[in-house]
């Protein structure tokens, strides 16, 4: 068994060796300077230990590993632009350095390279492979639509947004995990429980983020808290909000959201004095508390020894109680 540390290593490695041209390098270098800013590598991680529970050989799974992973930096070049965000990971996001045109096509060519990366797979499983990859990647961009569609609304029913972060986050994520278990052999039935439970582990993981840009501190992240506030984005905690307020508040409350004028540090300390007043940082902490809970019973199901199960299970709550 690899410890994360170890499989970290490997998928930064190989990530950096891969083979992008040269020329044009308004096309390549905009992808390069995308896929070396890090971030948090959890989807091909969560490839490599899926496959590591099955199997020794780790090296089958890097291709597919590799290419969730450019599939996921792709679709960040065009939610950057869609949202016009600056800054993505500390540095200036693609569309501003390069322009809005080469963002959009360096992100079509990652999304065509991620498909040449699983081609690399064995070819007993990839016609399986490929069928995870295209439902998985149309489904992100199913949510991605439902949080575009979401921004006009007033007031979002907390199951329409669950529903939206479990494609626009959890399906990811699951399908990872699910292309790493294929790749070491599991069989279908401990891949449905894989499914489950990245799923769920996905669904703790954006709530958990939506704390944190509201709760967390500006060392921890790197980025100023409240982001999601001041662009009024719909959260765990606004939906939450705007579910249990009564009418003055939720009348308060969508009013400053929507407010494009309001001093930004101004405009957050007031919606977190409702967020506070309500409790909804409460309810968010027990629903990350309940989708682990459901993400480990499915993950403790797996039909292999404790000792393969362990690296995940660590991670998993690692994840899900991380302060960044």
């Amino acid at each position: 068994m690899y410890s994360k540390e170890e499989l970290s290593a490997i998928i930064e490695e190989y990530i950096h060796a891969l083979p992008f041209p040269e020329e044009p390098d308004t096309l390549y270098e905009p992808i390069v300077y995308s896929l070396s800013k890090g971030g948090k590598r959890l989807r091909p991680l969560l490839a490599m230990m899926a496959c590591n529970i099955f199997s020794d050989d780790v090296a089958c799974a890097l291709p597919c590993a590799a290419a969730v992973e450019v599939f996921h930096n792709f679709t960040l070049l065009h939610d950057d632009i869609m949202d016009n965000a600056a800054v993505r990971r500390g540095k200036p996001a693609v569309h501003r350095k390069w322009g809005v045109n080469s963002a959009i096509l360096s992100g079509d060519a990652m999304m065509i390279y991620s498909y040449r990366l699983l081609e690399q797979a064995d070819p007993a499983i990839l016609p399986r492979i490929f069928r995870i990859f295209n439902d998985t990647s149309l489904k992100v961009c199913e949510g991605q639509q439902y949080d575009m569609d979401f921004e006009a609304l007033e007031r979002v029913p907390m199951e329409d947004y669950l529903h939206m972060i479990s494609l626009k986050t959890a399906v990811l994520l699951a399908g990872a995990a699910v292309i790493g278990a294929v790749c070491g052999g599991a069989s279908q039935e401990d891949c449905d429980r894989i499914y489950t439970f990245a799923t769920e582990l996905g669904m703790a993981f954006q709530i958990r983020d939506d704390i944190l840009d509201s709760y967390g501190t500006q060392d921890s992240l790197g980025k100023k808290i409240g982001g999601d506030i001041t662009e009024g984005k719909k959260t765990f905690l606004t939906t939450a909000a705007m579910e249990i307020a009564d009418e003055d508040t939720r009348r308060k409350l969508g009013g400053l959201m929507h407010n494009r004028e309001m001093i930004a540090d101004e405009k957050v300390a007031r919606v977190l004095a409702i967020y506070d007043s309500l409790g909804v940082r409460e309810q968010a902490e027990t629903a990350v508390e309940r989708y682990t809970a459901r993400a480990t019973e499915a993950l403790a199901a797996l039909s292999v020894s404790g000792g393969r199960r362990e690296p995940m299970e660590r991670l998993a709550l690692e994840l899900t109680k991380r302060l960044s």
